[in-house]
């Protein structure tokens, strides 16, 4: 039952740091919660092992969850290839980040209860990735989306982390009645939620149709395209990204665990687990490549001109993931888990470096306000530069890479090989490899080249994280340069089809890893040229000629407006969405609740029977004969109804 520990020891560490608190302390919470999620990453690297590299897929059943009729659902760990490759990436960054929170919130006042929330996090997410059905995948679904919230709000004094969070949690509604939607879907189709039952079929419901919204639709294109939907707020796609920028009021450990290697991932993973839904559904892989494309490059153009640190790294999540989504919508599905697994040391590995910068100058995150770090800071200014060369793909062909090297490439050479929009999403995801190299060496010079710009005070007493923090940097720094060229074969090249197994299904009739490998040469150059210029240009911008980047904002002062506030976003669905629903919840409250409901109900109520009573109380004079006289014309009544009753 080595899964079961593995995927409830989180749990139990979070129930005992956060109900057991004041009898653990600080250090008691931090010691539970720690040591249970690195046992779990020791257990995920040997599962990984033996279920991955021997070949030893199962599914484990621990009990009956739901029964009605003759619905059953069972809580059943499904442990794939798939599975196993999303244990080692949660519980490894989870762990790291585990670690290095005991060094980085060491001031903070309620380290118990962020340490139990971190464990609860892990726990719904190793729930997501062993679900063996679509309910059981829908509970650590929106477990992680509370969790997140509970993280992103940790600072709850603060209004913008309150404004964050709840952000978060409203924009990721909107794609979980999608998701929601697209499990009613897949049930009304297949007549289950079981994913062997619903993936075994999948073939067979190709050409089927039902009505939906009064029109027939194809079954599967409208499922996977609800589905979709579900992961596009999951995964800050376009369109449903802006809680993304926002959640970094959270802590840097926050950012790095979320929106780093795991629940800014669940949606590449769902849309992987569902390889054989989506494979039969072309023209919603059309739809998928198509806005993974435009997010890599829009999110990258932001990213360009952002002046918080872990804002930029951010908007380069958001563009990596566009680049996961459109290798998904080629049906690259393998190059796309290769890209998450690698993205999750590296993106992890600059977030936590960012907050290694951010704990050495007392809080600041603000770029414009640092600058000469790197010799207050070298080990955090080796590790960053380790960071943004996997993040920019830069490598040797034939000789090394940085793990970013092997997986962006498999995507952009995936991409043009099929041709289409893939061709679209190949030159948009060129584009925006240019603009991370460029923003990424923005990142490393604003930092720790040139003179330090913000509080003296601050400069004076900049310092090396303590080890505590820097031992798990280390970490994902080896994932950063290994990982790439050591899980190379494994994942895109020529071992895959055993490490994979059933766990992933390609488009019927056409390979696109296979049909990457024989694209022309200059396809494969590509990426590593953009990024190479990237970085030229940003060194000539930022280290030769520092007027430069003033002059070209002034010069196209109308698109950096644009760009440097996100496309007006955030403005347009406050115009489209949030103001309107604030004046109708105004009319309904003043005129209806309280014009009409309460004027006419409640309050009319009351107020006549306050009436009424100030009319009786005047009868209350406390003279005897006024009673007397009250009682007289009482008797009269009476006696005059009781004769007329008679008669």
């Amino acid at each position: 039952m080595l899964e079961a520990i593995c995927i409830f020891l989180p749990l139990l560490a979070a129930a005992i740091a956060g109900l057991g608190n004041r009898r653990l302390g600080d250090r008691g919470a931090q010691l539970v919660t720690c040591g249970a999620v690195i046992l779990s990453a020791v257990i995920a690297v040997y599962l990984f092992v033996d279920v991955a590299l021997a070949h030893h897929p199962r599914t484990v059943r621990l009990f009956n969850w739901i029964s009605s009729g003759d619905f059953r659902v069972d809580w059943a760990l499904r442990v794939d290839t798939l599975t196993a490759v999303m244990l080692v990436v949660v519980t490894v960054v989870s762990a790291c980040v585990h670690v290095y929170s005991v060094g980085y919130m060491s001031h903070d006042h309620s380290k118990p209860r962020f340490m139990a929330y971190l464990s609860l996090f892990t726990f719904m997410m190793l729930s997501l990735v062993t679900a063996d059905n679509f309910l059981q995948l829908f509970f650590g679904w929106e477990g992680v989306g509370l969790a997140s919230y509970l993280l992103i709000g940790f600072w709850f004094h603060k209004d913008s982390a309150n404004n964050a969070s709840i952000k978060a949690f409203l924009v990721n509604r909107v794609g979980d009645m999608g998701f929601a939607l697209g499990i009613m879907a897949v049930f009304a189709i297949f007549g289950s939620v079981e994913f062997s039952t619903v993936f075994d079929a999948a073939a067979s419901k190709s050409g089927a149709t039902f009505n939906f919204l009064g029109y027939s639709t194809p079954a599967l294109t409208t499922a996977c395209l609800l589905l979709f939907i579900g992961a596009m707020g999951k995964s800050a796609q376009l369109g449903l990204h802006t809680w993304l920028p926002d959640a970094m009021e959270g802590p840097t450990p926050v950012s790095a665990l979320i929106h780093a290697a795991t629940m800014v991932t669940a949606g590449v993973f769902m849309l992987c687990r569902c390889s054989p839904l989506f494979s039969q559904a072309p023209d919603a892989l059309a739809v998928v490549c198509v806005m993974g494309g435009l997010t890599a490059f829009v999110a990258a153009t932001i990213g360009l001109t952002q002046w918080d640190i872990k804002r930029v790294i951010a908007y380069s999540t958001m563009s990596q993931l566009g680049y996961m989504f459109f290798a998904i919508g080629v049906g690259a599905y393998s190059a796309a888990m290769f890209h998450l697994m690698t993205h999750a040391f590296f993106k992890a590995l600059l977030f936590l470096g960012a907050g290694s910068v951010i704990h050495a100058i007392d809080g600041e995150q603000d770029m414009r306000n640092m600058g000469g770090l790197r010799g207050a800071i070298p080990k955090t200014h080796a590790l960053m530069w380790i960071g943004s060369l996997a993040l920019a793909g830069i490598g040797v062909p034939g000789i090394y890479g940085f793990a970013g090297f092997y997986s962006k490439d498999a995507i952009l050479e995936a991409s043009w090989a099929a041709g289409g929009v893939g061709q679209t999403a190949f030159w948009l995801g060129i584009a925006a490899a240019l603009f991370t190299a460029f923003y990424s060496w923005r990142l490393i010079y604003l930092t720790f080249y040139g003179k330090f710009r913000g509080d003296h005070h601050a400069m004076e007493h900049a310092h090396e994280s303590p080890p505590v923090m820097l031992i798990p940097l280390y970490v994902l720094a080896a994932g950063a340069l290994l990982a790439g060229i050591g899980a190379y074969e494994w994942f895109v090249g020529h071992d895959r089809a055993a490490f994979w197994g059933a766990s992933i299904v390609t488009p019927p009739g056409h390979d696109p890893i296979e049909a990457a490998h024989h694209v022309p040469h200059w396809v494969g150059l590509a990426p590593l040229a953009v990024g190479l210029l990237g970085i030229a240009l940003a060194s000539w911008f930022y280290l030769k000629r520092t007027d430069l980047p003033k002059k070209v904002a002034t010069a196209f002062s109308g698109v950096y407006v644009l760009v440097f506030n996100k496309y007006y976003f955030d403005e347009l669905y406050d115009a489209v969405f949030v103001r309107p629903a604030v004046w109708f919840g105004r009319l309904f409250w003043q005129r209806g609740d309280q014009g009409i409901i309460d004027a006419y109900g409640p309050d009319a109520i009351a107020s006549n029977s306050r009436r009424f009573a100030g009319f009786v109380s005047k009868l209350q004079t406390g003279y005897l004969y006024q009673y007397a006289f009250v009682m007289l014309i009482g008797v009269v009544l009476f006696t005059t109804w009781f004769l007329w009753r008679g008669h």
